[in-house]
């Protein structure tokens, strides 16, 4: 079984920066895409973006990230990173990390999540 796990969460100011970063127990390669999820209290998680570990297919964003984050990966390191700018109160959220994720039925399910790494934008 491999292990994801986030980190690079923290406490920033809007319009401010960050970066995510997943790193896999294993190789990223055994999997076909990676993605980043957040969420709030009382909310399912949503897509942020993902990515095709092969290169493949790129990538996809939510639109109200597209611009502002970016997601990139390195097999070699078997860690996939989201870069953060312009954050703003609506970034607010425990964002997680998964693998070969399957969106059913209004929602997210994967075997292979991360703890999640918490994100908050002060004002």
């Amino acid at each position: 079984q491999v292990h994801l796990v986030e980190s690079g969460g923290g406490l920033v100011q809007a319009g401010g920066s960050l970066r995510l970063s997943c790193t896999a127990s294993g190789s990223i390669s055994s999997f076909n895409v990676m993605g980043w999820y957040r969420q709030t209290p009382g909310n399912k998680r949503e897509l942020v973006a993902n990515i095709h570990t092969d290169g493949g297919l790129g990538y996809n964003y939510a639109d109200s990230v597209k611009g502002r984050f970016t997601i990139s990966r390195d097999n070699a390191e078997n860690t996939v990173y989201l870069e953060m700018s312009s954050l703003n109160n609506e970034d607010k959220a425990v964002y997680f990390c998964g693998a070969d994720v399957i969106y059913y039925g209004g929602d997210y399910y994967t075997d292979h999540w991360g703890q999640g790494t918490k994100v908050t934008v002060s004002s």
